[in-house]
């Protein structure tokens, strides 16, 4: 054979080896991945086969549950209530219309609101169109449900609030979250079906109350059709138990002392911060909120005049009118600018600025009095002239903010005002008007621009009785596992503000809010036989009600224990109630009920207000 043809054929060997290596090589590279795929890398594809594959459905957790300070009355419960849903790819092809009309007459609701709900007409997912379905209502779908293919119904967790009235403040209620909450706490694992707190304790613990939700996945086809009866659950954890400081005797109490009257109770222990009762009146039920008309209840509630939507013990201010006296009573002998012992002449008024002053008693007025007698009697004109002559609006102003004046009280509670203490700054900024000796007057007995709230005032009496310290106030007293009823978490007292005034200050203080209970105005509504009282009253003018004034009441009891063992009472009553100078009676009800541990009514009679007892009017 010539030898260009032995090279022809050894080239044309060589190719088709090389041919038949590439060949042997893709197929070895071809049973290669599939081997990859099914056995090395198989789970992991089946995983994801399963997730694409499934409908995840979200089930609802049940918030957690308020309780008093004992941890036995439930203030909040979980109730179960119906929700009816569709599923509109069940609904034969042509029949949606008749089904869904059918449906509406039953719940008793437009046609359009189901329609508005229902956006993908052949869609596999159920659809929630109304919860909180009666059980009569249910039994009727139920017994026409060959007619209404596509519809189903189950559970769904409610709260209840148990006892409304006055613990609608603090508590709150929940609601659907709005799409500005949403955008806030989508990061959060909060869903556009979250159930959220909107006010009160609802809202400030919202995280600790809100469950873990559950999933059920199914495996469903390419239409969301399911095609697997077992499918996965994970169930949903119950959110944690919330125990608060407040206790429902003291809570009823101060509800039935304050009665029918615009106004607000607070009553706390000095000691700790702990409000043990927190009253504001007008209140609301927080279950309307979860009716079917809850949109025009809520109109009612924020057009009433009276604002029962206001929690008046934090969320509203007011002149703190002669409280205000125990303040400039702590300023004046801790700046030692005017002996407490000397004495200062009150006609019944003072002339000041081409105007007259009245003090509350008119001629011949109170005579010449030191500063206890002042204190007791409530006298205006001593205090005026220790006010504008002596101290001055600066060292004034200071000294209520050390009280915790024109500051937040810093109260777990959502929302709270920090009152104002004004100073000749504030005016000519707020006013463009320079600061006059007549403002300094009008500061010097709480009235003019300074305000405070029900709590603030309670802050300040607190501080007397504890001799110069502040706690912070708080409902939360802990955290405890829903299912355990373990103590996750416990409130420690905290120090809000510590005084720089010293303690002979205070004793003399104490002293002087004592003798104003003896020998003061107060003497007779504030007479208890069971525990000694201290205390100051005040009567704000108001601008709009001719003969009427916000009745005042600050105290705390027993004088004679220590901070530990006493407790401390704030109480206004708004000028639109019938004038009756209720806030000394109601505080001396509560400090009486709560000693002697009667109820209210047993309280009135003990005291002998039995004359006293017909309900507060809105007028």
């Amino acid at each position: 054979m010539p030898r260009e043809h032995q090279i022809d054929k050894l080239h044309k060997n060589a190719k088709v080896l090389i041919l038949f290596i590439l060949i042997c090589l893709g197929f070895f590279l071809y049973v290669y991945k599939l081997f990859t795929l099914q056995i090395v890398q198989g789970e992991e594809y089946r995983s994801q086969s399963k997730v694409i594959s499934s409908q995840v459905t979200t089930l609802p957790a049940q918030r957690g549950e308020i309780f008093d300070r004992n941890a036995n009355l439930p203030m909040v419960i979980n109730t179960e209530t119906f929700v009816v849903s569709v599923t509109p790819g069940e609904i034969p092809s042509g029949h949606y219309d008749t089904v869904i009309a059918k449906l509406a007459k039953y719940l008793d609701i437009p046609k359009s609101d189901i329609d508005k709900k229902i956006t993908r007409r052949r869609s596999y997912s159920s659809i929630e169109v109304k919860s909180n379905v009666s059980f009569s209502i249910i039994s009727n779908i139920a017994e026409n449900l060959s007619d209404l293919p596509g519809v189903s119904w189950g559970s769904k967790p409610q709260r209840n609030y148990q006892h409304t009235k006055s613990l609608s403040h603090i508590v709150g209620y929940v609601g659907d979250i709005s799409q500005e909450e949403f955008t806030l706490l989508y990061n959060k694992g909060y869903t556009k079906n979250s159930i959220v707190g909107k006010t009160g304790i609802e809202k400030q613990y919202d995280s600790l109350l809100q469950g873990t939700p559950g999933r059920e996945m199914a495996t469903v086809d390419v239409h969301g059709r399911k095609i697997s009866d077992t499918p996965i659950v994970e169930p949903p954890k119950m959110g944690n138990n919330l125990i608060l400081t407040i206790d429902s005797d003291v809570q009823k109490l101060a509800e039935e002392a304050l009665g029918k009257r615009v106004g607000a109770v607070v009553v706390l222990k000095p000691a700790t911060g702990e409000i043990l009762g927190m009253v504001s009146y007008p209140y609301f039920d927080s279950n309307i909120f979860s009716a079917d008309d809850s949109s025009i209840e809520y109109n009612k509630l924020r057009n009433d005049e009276y604002k029962p939507l206001i929690n008046r013990a934090v969320q509203y201010s007011y002149p703190p009118a002669s409280t205000f006296k125990i303040i400039m009573s702590a300023a004046m002998l801790q700046e030692k600018a005017f002996p407490s012992a000397k004495k200062i002449e009150c006609k019944g008024y003072m002339q000041y600025g081409g105007r007259t002053f009245h003090c509350h008693v008119h001629e011949p007025g109170h005579g010449w009095l030191d500063m206890q007698n002042a204190m007791a009697q409530s006298c205006d004109v001593y205090y005026w002239t220790v006010g504008r002559d002596y101290l001055g609006i600066e060292k004034i102003a200071s000294y209520a903010r050390e009280f915790g004046f024109g500051k937040s009280a810093q109260i777990d509670l959502p929302s709270q005002v920090v009152g104002r203490v004004p100073t000749a700054e504030w005016k000519f900024k707020t006013y463009n008007e320079r600061w006059m000796g007549g403002d300094t007057m009008s500061c010097s007995i709480g009235q003019g621009y300074m305000e405070a709230t029900p709590l603030q005032l309670a802050d300040m009496i607190a501080m007397v009785a504890n001799g110069g310290v502040i706690y912070k106030p708080h409902l939360l007293k802990e955290v405890r596992d829903s299912e355990t009823n373990e103590v996750i978490q416990s409130y420690k007292p905290q120090i809000l503000t510590k005084s720089t005034i010293d303690n002979s200050v205070w004793k003399e203080v104490q002293e002087a809010l004592r003798y104003t209970v003896t020998d003061g105005t107060p003497q007779y509504p504030m007479h208890n036989k069971i525990v000694q009282i201290a205390c100051k009253t005040g009567t704000a003018e108001v601008d709009g009600y001719k003969d009427s004034w916000h009745s005042w009441l600050v105290a705390y009891a027993p004088y004679d224990a220590p901070p530990e063992d006493q407790i401390c009472v704030a109480t206004v009553v708004e000028a639109c109630n019938k004038w009756e100078w209720w806030a000394p009676y109601c505080t001396n009800i509560i400090i009486q009920g709560y000693f002697a541990n009667q109820t209210c009514a047993e309280a009135i009679h003990e005291l002998g207000f039995d004359y006293l007892t017909r309900q507060g009017r809105r007028e």
